[in-house]
């Protein structure tokens, strides 16, 4: 028979401390204010609940008017993945462009700005850095959010993201442990598998993460892929050879640990959303990731019910609910410690991001290519969107090229007849063909072979992964798609 040292109210409290939910709209909603008032720690933001960096400034005041001890996260990791600058790209490059730069100084430079950024706004845990070593080019779902596929060059940058990132104060997540970058299916369609022996795990996989943690990284973001050479049988979300024996015991991680999002369907789809949150607290996480998609009061309500009634059937014990939520109010009282009034920029002009996504341009020139002078046509191959970037966010370079080159037209084409399209609608003028990751999309691939062979002078730009070898008279790898990415290829068209 269990015994409960516990009382119901104490149960519901630390249901709702394990949980960081989503909500819609700008404002903070009353059902979330009562929430906080009864235990809920930490809130979600997403793309949705932000318009500009005033009004998410006093979102977070509103809502720590309920609870000052609180955690706001976001998935922030700049570059491609962006919910602060949704609406218009993100100031900064992503992790692929730092690390083709390769100066730790700078990631760190450029993490510290992110932070103090967010720190202005009263965001104080950000989902990020991506420690994944991007071991397969055809990932669907890393991609340019690595660093890269060297594990000790993704393992120096993380490091030094976290020391910039949590410099002023907002806490860095670490992310998707044990790895997530030699998969080539995406966890928010289905549960992905990576098969790979217990070596290459160690030296590969796991080298970044080593690296945050001793860099003191506060939290640590688990990922929905089976790892067989860990456990057989559990993804990783909610195993606990992986999270307690792993992460916990064998790495000697003591911070804060945090699932991906929860209704992704590696584990909703598999394992169901209420028995998934129960296995995954089980296992050794802490704090739930919820709200990308089920962002209202009654998902807050099944789980906080799951929880308590796992508890006192006894699947989940008694004790490890109580840790978890102790880690959550722990890391809430130490970004509570310290918060400080916002700090002035580190370098206010040029801005340090734009500077970053300079230095990570490489271009590529054939024998004698006329410089592009007169207004072009630019023509943007669009893939269908990742999800964790959404397809909300504006990338390409045709808004900068607009601007310098007055009279330039712009188009967005895809399929298989997007070359034609392209070719058509230039009607003769120049072309600069925009990609992202032509590796792994075979038709994009025909489409630069459509406007090349017509226009020797075609100019391209990659803003994904540059897997596939350079072409055209200039060819210009961003390794990133962000608005300053943009800038700088724009830039680079031009000098070209």
């Amino acid at each position: 028979m269990t015994t409960f040292t516990t009382g119901a109210g104490t149960l519901t409290r630390d249901a709702l401390a394990v949980l960081q939910p989503g909500f819609t709209g700008t404002t903070a909603p009353d059902w979330v204010r009562r929430r906080l008032a009864e235990g809920l720690v930490s809130v979600a933001l997403f793309g949705r609940n932000v318009a500009d960096p005033e009004q998410v400034t006093a979102l977070t005041a509103q809502l720590r008017a309920e609870r000052d001890d609180l955690l706001v996260a976001i998935d922030e990791e700049a570059g491609d993945v962006t919910r602060l600058e949704v609406r218009t790209g993100s100031s900064f490059p992503g992790n692929h462009a730092l690390g083709a730069v390769d100066d730790p100084a700078l990631t760190r430079r450029v993490a510290r700005e992110l932070g103090r950024r967010l720190a202005a706004c009263g965001v104080n845990l950000n989902w990020a850095p991506s420690a994944d070593v991007n071991a397969n080019p055809d990932n669907p779902v890393i991609g340019v959010r690595s660093f890269g596929r060297d594990p000790a060059l993704v393992a120096r940058h993380t490091a030094a993201y976290v020391e910039g990132l949590q410099s002023n104060g907002v806490a860095a997540c670490t992310k998707h442990f044990p790895g997530h970058g030699d998969t080539s299916v995406d966890s928010h369609h289905a549960l992905p598998q990576i098969d790979l022996d217990a070596t290459t795990l160690h030296e590969r996989e796991l080298r970044p993460f080593r690296a945050a943690i001793e860099a003191g990284t506060r939290a640590v973001m688990t990922a929905h892929i089976r790892v067989p050479v860990l456990d057989p049988d559990r993804p990783a979300t909610l195993s606990p050879r992986i999270l307690t024996g792993l992460l916990r015991e064998e790495l000697g991680y003591d911070g804060l640990i945090v699932t991906d999002g929860m209704e992704m369907g590696a584990v909703a789809g598999t394992y169901g959303l209420e028995h998934g949150v129960v296995l995954a607290i089980a296992a050794g996480a802490d704090a739930i990731c919820v709200g990308g998609g089920l962002a209202d009061e009654d998902t807050v309500l099944r789980l906080q019910d799951a929880l308590v009634t796992a508890v006192r059937s006894g699947e989940l014990p008694e004790e490890r609910l109580a840790d978890a939520a102790a880690r959550v109010r722990s890391l809430a009282a130490w970004t509570t410690g310290m918060r400080r009034p916002p700090a002035a920029a580190d370098d206010p002009a040029p801005e340090i991001g734009l500077t970053a996504a300079r230095r990570a341009v490489t271009v590529t020139r054939a024998a004698g290519p006329a410089p592009v002078t007169d207004p072009v046509y630019v023509a943007t191959f669009s893939p269908a969107p990742n999800i964790a970037v959404g397809d909300e966010t504006p990338w390409g370079v045709g808004t900068e090229l607009e601007r310098l080159l007055p009279g330039t037209a712009t188009g967005h084409f895809t399929g298989p007849d997007a070359g034609t399209e392209a070719l058509r609608a230039a009607g003769g003028r120049r072309v600069v063909a925009v990609v992202r990751d032509e590796h792994r999309h075979p038709w994009m691939g025909a489409a630069l072979d459509t406007l090349i062979s017509a226009g020797p002078d075609t100019v391209v730009v990659e803003m994904g992964v540059p897997q596939s070898a350079p072409r055209g008279a200039v060819h210009i790898a961003t390794h990133g798609a962000a608005r300053v990415c943009g800038v700088a290829a724009a830039e680079a068209v031009l000098a070209g």
